[in-house]
């Protein structure tokens, strides 16, 4: 069974770890750069800043993590959703997605927005069966990506 709970310092390590295993296993790692320096700064990007980084365990096994970043009064952005490989296709990003989307309503936030790349058919179903809605296509360091938002009620 998985539980969820808030970041700590002492995952540091593990959040990167994962951050870059799961990425890299469906080809849309892009390597080290200033694009992943949220993860380096979970504190800051997100705890601190009206936001929330969740891990997901599983009998004290790192299997899942996702974050809501605040981007404005109004909305924020769900990021850094991943599920270990070996443990996908369980329901571990929904209910990660669920939690997250359980405390922006809490938080005050009245829409979510995410991008994901095209490559990443099981997070664009899941955000879809969520009801995120596609809004454009974009180009980020020569990957494309579909941007999604949802209004919260």
């Amino acid at each position: 069974m998985l539980t969820l709970r808030r970041y700590m310092p002492t995952d540091q390590a593990a959040v990167e770890h994962l951050h870059v295993y799961a990425i890299q296993r469906i080809g849309a790692y892009l390597g080290r750069g200033p694009w992943d320096d949220d993860i380096y700064a979970i504190e800051d990007t997100y705890l601190n800043d009206g936001g929330e980084f969740l891990i997901g365990e599983i009998n004290g096994q790192f299997v899942a993590m996702g974050a809501l970043k605040r981007t404005d009064a109004n909305q924020a952005q769900i990021k850094r959703m991943r599920v270990h490989p070996e443990h996908q296709g369980h329901g571990y990003g929904q209910l990660v997605l669920l939690e997250l989307e359980a405390r922006a309503r809490a938080l005050g936030y009245q829409k979510l927005h995410l991008d994901t790349s095209i490559v990443q058919l099981p997070a664009q179903r899941l955000y879809e069966k969520h009801g995120f809605q596609e809004v454009g296509r974009d180009i980020y360091q020569g990957l494309e990506v579909i941007l999604y938002e949802k209004h919260l009620s």
